[in-house]
């Protein structure tokens, strides 16, 4: 499916975060600096609902994954999608900024997360634009990420371009073989810039009980020696 219902919902109101303010009234809560998810089904034009689960995590980074529900004219189209970019708080809003540069509002409302539109203020209508607070696991629909990969002594890291964070990858054998067709056994390379589709998982770290954030490639990894993020 493509993404014209979104572009529909988003002359309503596009999606974006949070943030409580002394203008707020008092039931409003702000939203506390760790991971965090929310769920909804949001409107749509021509299905039965969008539902739709961010995820906030405390490096200020998002992940937003979009199931299109009912909609039988889609037959075989995909229809979901995730994306991923940074959140950032303005004085009574959360901001979500993709890739792309566009930017989604959202408020806080007690637990929950209303959806503003596409200039950060309230959608007045009968239909839900709300998030709840929920518990889930982050999504594995594959997304388009890009950035600059390097693989050290055993232990591959992928820096994102756009959202600057830093992440293990889950090194897998196609991900291994270019680099080393590449690189070799060269201890000192320098990064090499990637694409490729991926997702995020929470895994165990494997030098601590810590759980860390990690790149799960889902796709052939394709390597541009020479180029930088932009």
């Amino acid at each position: 499916m493509k993404k014209i219902t979104l572009a529909l919902l988003f002359s309503l109101g596009a999606l974006s975060l949070f943030g409580c303010h002394r203008a707020f009234h008092a039931h409003e809560q702000s939203l506390q600096p760790m991971e965090q998810s929310y769920r909804g089904l949001l409107p749509c034009a021509d299905c039965s609902g969008i539902d739709t689960t961010l995820f906030l995590a405390e490096d200020g980074t998002y992940i937003l994954q979009e199931n299109y529900t009912g909609n039988e004219k889609a037959g075989a189209e995909k229809r979901v999608f995730a994306g991923y970019g940074r959140w950032a708080r303005t004085a009574d809003k959360l901001v979500l900024t993709s890739p792309e540069g566009e930017k989604r509002y959202f408020r806080a409302r007690e637990k929950s997360l209303e959806m503003l539109d596409r200039n950060g203020t309230p959608i007045t209508s009968a239909f839900n634009y709300t998030l709840h607070s929920v518990t889930a696991p982050l999504p594995s629909t594959p997304m388009a990420m890009r950035g600059m990969f390097r693989q050290q002594a055993g232990k591959a890291t992928f820096h994102d371009c756009a959202t600057g964070q830093r992440y293990p990858v889950e090194q897998q054998g196609a991900l291994a073989q270019a680099w080393g067709k590449l690189r070799g056994e060269d201890l000192a390379a320098e990064p090499v810039f990637l694409t490729l589709e991926g997702h995020y998982a929470i895994q165990q770290g494997p030098e601590s009980d810590a759980s860390q954030r990690v790149v799960v490639p889902d796709s052939a990894p394709q390597l541009h020696p020479g180029k930088q993020c932009e």
